[in-house]
């Protein structure tokens, strides 16, 4: 037949505009004589053009034409063209499965199947499709209607009928069917073995999950049992005859194909098992023998074939087997390590592509769902289900996992089932591989509804929806509460109150009614807050017993749920969020100071679920937070709030880094690294005071003087301020320095820095719910009765004609912490020739400082302490090191670089280098030092206020031992390894200090 030129051009233009990729190819078929009566009608381009792949559809509708008889073929062509139901449900079909159109080509007749389906409403179940195959007598005839039943299930899919948890339930309820019409051509076949065995066939995997794929292997379990009269042996061997047979039928392949692979491989021993057993010799095997992942497995088992009193007996059984499963050994990282192992097998060439198990594909998804569930469902009977979108709603209801991270999950799992499924369908073949040839992406994409680009399209959302399953996958699926809740006991995850109270008093609550009442009020009712809290408390309650006084952590507990229980991010950072819980519970019920600190600003607890939360924050970004608060306050009182919130919820993240770094870590006590510790909470510390006192000092300034001062000011650290060695409760030593700016007279610039001075001692001190910051000018020149603040010229003066050698000694721990750092460094240059005076001190005054040391020894030990055990002044204890190093540094100071250091460590371990005292007693002095340190921190962090000796009180005692590393019970192990290890000191000190080795 012959075409114009104007017609054919015409003709291009529309077959391009309406998606044909190679309109050539279309043209030539749109003439052919088959389609002589629809060519010119509009209908069906723009019904092809609807199509995934307006090509293939073209192309196939051309092949089913020609292969049926010239009667049939007018039939179907004019119901094409009348019908739009049926020339909807076919050409989308053609469009996008070239497998299914080379079914029709064989079987031309069978398009009629898709008029059967008018009603959109009208899903089919197993018994519609078991209708479907009736007729099948022998494989090839089940082949050919299994075919025909999965053309008008694809026909619904792709027109839009059905969704995609409909399309894959639909798709195991047709292999129910098969496997029931195949299971009844094996016994026609074989009546003298179907007449001695009762069989049963259990679905397994995404069949038994009622989510099947368009082409997957249909994992099944055959459970056999004797007839009455017959002998078990004989049975066994005639329902594994008949297992067998019904495997070969649906998975031979002819030239109708393969209906799919028939798997049995999940069964006890796997290849190496029988392929049928005994109900009885299941459960023995499953009692005995079966791995985690075998109970995994058994969460989907239905049965579908064969006897349905034995399916149905053999899932009843195995069921309590499924929900114990999370009670064994390593139930929880044995089910991580296979999800990994299954990533880490994936070819590499292959990860990239890998729809369903590679990174944020499929499997993340349902090894997510799974495990959740198995944990949870041991007490909640809600989420056994073995679908994996039912289970996801289900755990989303019960509070598992948080709503919204349950959309996205349902959202994702459903788009790449849907590109699954469009993959498999193009040629019936069992792929999980994205393809790589455009031409399949365009096909796919516009299958999907992406028209526009379909390829991009199509690339971007999976990637997309990939990234939300991975993050989420580590999120849910590595959470370590859900560790912790596999790990409790049967029954204890959901506590009544008969158990709940025998489990508080098991675990050491002292007042177990009112652990009971603090239960009660967080859990009970039927919010989700509650649901939340019933899954958090059972693992909390052990986590809490794990310290020295578990009754004050769950009251904390229930202090911070009342402040935050509205806050919808509280709960889902406790359940979600890494080690949050833990972190909360553990910093709850180690003392007062940490909880005392959270409940001025429970929104601080967010700090515990961030893996970076913990980590003490510089001071650059300290003082650049609290000066644009300054800036942005109204006055100085509101200014100095703000700095003050700042520096108490910056203590809570210091203390709450350090109680769970001293005992909330795998690593034993012995194998922690005390020291590193130590100095990291007095560098926090030190960072967060001087940023709060130059906070306070630009709020005082901008209040009176604007932007400028009359005189340049600095804040000088002294003490442990300056030597980067503040515990918790420590006043900020410190020495006021000011220089008059040019043209300023020296009387205005004095009136100026010492209004400052009296400013911000005053702010630092207002009553508020914050701690407040005291500052410690004693160490200045002539002590309290001198001026609060000096010039440097007048420093210069003094220190050069009236200084002491304790001067001389204070002024090692000087350093520059706040205002003019010009004018700061200055000051340091000038006092550097007094602490570190050349050729070394003198003998007079080596004795001067020993004089001082054994006066102080005398004279400032409280009354009634026990020199053994008192932190600071006691035998031993920080003053005994810090005034050991301090000579060494006076001394020798000059002559060896390192020894010009503010921080008491770093000068002993310089002084050891440079063969100023032997590293044995170097060791002894520094691990006394940190002993001592800890003490006065853990004091603190236990009672809520400073001490330097430990706790009379028992619980406290405790406390401070846990903080320590000691297990309850060996708080006098404790107390006598303090008293050793700071003994062994003391003697270096007398031979160091004291002696002539000093």
């Amino acid at each position: 037949m012959t075409t114009s030129p104007g017609r054919r051009s015409s003709t291009f233009t529309r077959l391009l505009r309406h998606g044909f990729t190679d309109p050539s190819a279309a043209e030539q078929l749109l003439d052919l004589d088959a389609l002589a009566s629809v060519r010119s009608d509009p209908v069906l381009l723009e019904a092809l053009g609807a199509t995934a792949d307006p090509d293939l559809a073209l192309r196939g509708l051309v092949r089913v034409v020609e292969a049926g008889e010239e009667s049939e073929r007018q039939v179907l062509l004019d119901t094409l063209v009348t019908a739009k139901p049926l020339r909807d449900r076919l050409l989308g079909v053609l469009g996008a499965s070239e497998a299914l159109g080379d079914h029709l080509a064989r079987h031309p007749r069978d398009w009629r199947a898709l008029v059967t389906y008018e009603s959109a409403d009208l899903h089919p179940g197993v018994a519609e499709f078991e209708q479907g195959l009736a007729d099948a007598v022998d494989p090839d005839s089940l082949r050919v209607a299994y075919r025909r039943c999965l053309l008008t299930l694809a026909a619904r899919d792709v027109c839009g009928t059905t969704g995609l948890a409909q399309t894959a339930a639909e798709l195991a309820d047709l292999a129910t069917a098969t496997l029931r019409a195949a299971l009844a051509i094996a016994r026609t076949a074989a009546p003298e073995d179907a007449a001695q065995c009762r069989l049963a066939v259990v679905a397994m995997g995404k069949c038994g999950g009622r989510e099947l794929n368009y082409v997957s292997d249909v994992d099944v379990i055959f459970v056999g049992e004797a007839h009455d009269g017959v002998d078990e042996t004989k049975a066994m061997q005639a329902a594994t005859r008949l297992a067998a047979h019904m495997m070969r039928i649906c998975s031979e392949t002819t030239v109708e194909g393969t209906i799919w692979e028939v798997d049995a491989n999940l069964r006890p021993e796997g290849r190496n098992g029988p392929l049928v057993r005994t109900l009885s010799s299941h459960l023995a095997y499953y009692q005995r023998w079966a791995k985690t992942w075998e109970f995994q497995a058994l969460l989907k088992a239905r049965a579908v074939a064969g006897d349905p009193e034995l399916g149905a007996e053999y899932v009843e059984a195995v069921s309590p087997l499924v929900w114990g499963a999370a009670d064994r050994e390593n139930f929880v990282p044995d089910v991580q390590k296979m999800r990994r192992r299954v990533v880490d097998n994936i070819p590499a060439d292959r990860i990239e592509r890998e729809l369903k198990l590679g990174p944020g594909g499929l499997r993340d998804v349902e090894f997510a769902v799974q495990l959740l569930q198995l944990v949870h469902g041991r007490s909640d009977a809600s989420l056994h289900s073995g679908s994996t979108l039912e289970a996801l709603r289900a755990l989303a209801d019960g509070g598992y996992v948080g709503r919204a991270d349950a959309a996205q999950l349902d959202e994702a799992y459903r788009f790449l089932r849907a590109m699954e499924h469009r993959i498999q369908l193009h040629r019936l073949r069992r792929t999980h591989l994205v393809p790589e040839d455009e031409a399949d992406l365009r096909r796919i994409g516009r299958s999907l509804g992406m028209r526009t680009d379909p390829v991009a399209e199509l690339n971007k959302a999976w990637k997309r929806h990939a990234s939300v399953v991975r993050r989420l996958h580590e999120k849910i699926f590595y959470r370590p509460l859900l560790d912790a809740v596999a790990q409790l006991a049967p029954g204890e995850s959901r506590l009544s109150p008969k158990a709940a109270a025998i489990r508080l008093e098991a675990l050491g609550y002292a007042d177990p009614a009112a652990a009971l009442r603090h239960l009660e009020a967080l859990s009970s009712g039927v919010s989700r807050k509650a649901a939340i809290q019933r899954t958090l408390l059972p693992v909390l309650l052990g986590w809490f017993a794990d310290s020295a006084d578990p009754d004050a952590g769950l009251l904390g507990f229930r202090k911070v749920s009342d402040a935050l229980g509205k806050t919808p991010w509280y709960l889902r950072l406790l359940r979600d969020e890494g080690a949050a819980a833990e972190n909360l519970a553990r910093v709850l019920s180690a003392g007062r100071l940490a909880p005392d600190l959270l409940m001025r600003a429970p929104e601080a607890v967010a700090i515990l679920g961030d893996p970076e939360g913990l980590r003490p924050r510089t001071r650059e970004h300290l003082e650049q937070e609290v000066l644009a608060a300054v800036g942005r306050a109204g006055d100085a009182e509101s200014a100095v709030a703000v700095v003050r919130g700042v520096r108490r919820r910056e203590l809570f993240r210091t203390t709450a880094a350090d109680l769970i770094g001293s005992y909330g870590t795998e690593d034993s006590p012995a194998e922690q690294d005390h020291g590193a510790l130590v100095d990291r909470v007095g560098s926090a510390v030190t960072d967060l005071n001087a940023a709060t006192i130059a906070g306070a000092l630009r709020a005082a300034v901008r209040e009176r003087w604007g932007d400028t001062l009359p005189t340049r000011f600095a804040v000088i650290g002294m003490g442990r301020f300056g030597g980067h060695e503040l515990s918790y409760g420590s006043d900020a030593d410190v020495l006021f320095v000011h220089r008059p700016r040019e043209g300023v007279s020296d009387e205005e610039a004095g009136r100026a820095a010492n209004a400052v001075v009296g400013e911000m001692r005053r702010l630092l001190q207002l009553p508020t719910a914050d701690p407040p910051l005291l500052i410690d000018a004693d160490l200045r020149p002539e002590g309290r009765t001198g001026p609060m603040v000096r010039t440097l010229k007048s420093y210069e003066a003094y220190y050069r004609r009236w200084s002491l050698v304790w001067e001389s000694q204070a002024l090692l721990r000087a350093e520059h912490m706040a205002g003019d750092e010009e004018l700061g460094r200055a000051f340091v240059e000038l006092v550097d020739p007094l602490r570190y005076p050349m050729e070394g001190l003198g003998e007079d005054a080596v004795r001067e400082i020993r004089r001082l040391k054994a006066r102080m020894e005398s004279e400032r030990m409280p009354r009634g302490a026990d020199p053994t055990l008192h932190a600071k002044l006691g035998r031993g204890g920080l003053s005994d090191v810090e005034w050991t190093v301090q000579l060494m540094q006076m001394r020798h100071g000059w002559a060896e670089p390192g020894l010009r250091t503010t921080r008491t460590r770093e000068a002993l371990a310089a002084a050891c280098a440079a063969g100023l005292i032997p590293a044995e007693d170097a060791q002894t002095l520094d691990e006394a030092w940190v002993l001592a340190a800890r003490v006065r921190n853990a004091v603190m962090l236990v009672r809520g206020r400073p001490g330097d000796t430990f706790p009379s009180d028992a619980r406290e005692l405790a406390a401070v031992g846990r903080y320590l590393g000691y297990e309850p019970g060996h708080v006098g192990d404790m107390l006598d390894d303090y008293r050793r290890i700071t003994r062994r000191a003391r003697a270096v000190v007398e031979e160091r200090f004291y002696g002539a080795a000093g």
